[in-house]
């Protein structure tokens, strides 16, 4: 993934926020030589803490296979995107038919180390931290290795740590245009109100609101 420094992430805790509420991604291992490499959607949970995912998977999935022969994985979250046309990016001195399309989104990408989870207490353990980020009311029985309601399904998943090794992330929302054309662009993504155009916007303006500050010019 390509990030230029006006995409970057101004601090680690601008992602770790971000990924808090972002919690299903695609996980992408190798495949065998020659084929293409295995890409799963996915629930996970993430600990800051601990700098690793916990999830789990139906048995019989194929990206197993390709976990024992090479553990090292990457879980990619992406979201909060939105289309933006030619025109709403033109320079102030451009005719508007000049200006260039673009997409605008937010992006996190885990490199990590796979870890199996087979031990049925530790899969216990493994789906009881998940229970609690996904359900923190509670209302589902505890799961618990040989206890019934779900001790007996065990033996049908396994258990997935992704211990990070490396984090990339990206708010690709315009940074390297003057303010002139970002203010345009916010006020283009208000007007549309389409799926995504609200997120995008949001960060549009955090971000040009930083900018702004650090540079020492107020914001409108």
């Amino acid at each position: 993934m390509l990030i230029h420094p006006w995409d970057a992430p101004g601090d680690d805790a601008e992602w770790q926020d971000w990924l808090a509420a972002h919690d299903f991604g695609q996980l992408a291992a190798n495949g065998p030589p020659g084929e293409p490499p295995l890409v799963q959607p996915l629930h996970f949970a993430y600990d800051p803490e601990r700098r690793e995912a916990v999830t789990h998977l139906a048995r019989p999935n194929p990206l197993w296979r390709a976990l024992a022969d090479r553990p090292t994985v990457l879980l990619s979250v992406v979201d909060d995107y939105a289309f933006i046309p030619g025109p709403w990016q033109a320079a102030e001195d451009q005719p508007p038919e000049h200006g260039v399309p673009t997409s605008f989104y937010a992006a996190v990408q885990l490199t990590c180390t796979a870890h199996v989870v087979d031990d049925p207490e530790a899969k216990a353990a493994l789906l009881e931290r998940q229970m609690g980020h996904f359900q923190p009311d509670g209302g589902s029985a505890p799961v618990a290795a040989g206890e019934e309601p779900y001790g007996r399904l065990l033996s049908g998943i396994r258990g997935l740590r992704l211990e990070v090794r490396e984090v990339r992330a990206k708010f690709k929302y315009g940074g390297k245009r003057s303010e002139a054309v970002q203010h345009r662009i916010s006020e283009r993504l208000a007007g549309r109100g389409g799926p995504g155009d609200a997120a995008a916007r949001g960060h549009q303006q955090r971000r040009l609101a930083v900018a702004s500050a650090a540079a020492g010019t107020p914001t409108p």
